[in-house]
């Protein structure tokens, strides 16, 4: 995500935190590492942001995330219905890390009659 729409959510010596507001629901780019150390602000950050149903997380540029990190973007306490954000740009090591957790949803596509 880049352009002259984006705007700084948080920032810290490991993590940087963006939101584009277009049309639609907003869009957060993560890029860094989160751990114990920044997920409370991580979780704060994404939390202020939210303005519907969902948020759109890229976290493609993550080069590091750990159990608390995960957490934060899973909600893994709340049923996959009423989980607000979704996460885009998933890399494979981090599918990895959510399926070894029990923790990847992957939703069923809803096909309409021909």
């Amino acid at each position: 995500m880049s352009g002259a729409e984006d705007r700084l959510l948080y920032q810290d010596r490991q993590l940087k935190i963006t939101v584009c507001a277009a049309p639609g629901p907003p869009s957060v780019a993560l890029i860094g590492e989160i751990d114990a150390s920044n997920s409370p602000a991580v979780a704060g950050a994404l939390a202020s942001c939210r303005q519907g149903a969902y948020i759109v997380v890229d976290i493609g540029k993550l080069s590091f995330i750990d159990v608390s990190g995960l957490r934060v973007l899973v909600m893994p306490t709340l049923p996959p219905s009423q989980r607000w954000i979704r996460l885009h740009n998933v890399t494979p090591h981090q599918r990895r890390l959510l399926r070894m957790m029990g923790w990847y949803y992957e939703p069923r596509a809803h096909h309409l009659p021909a």
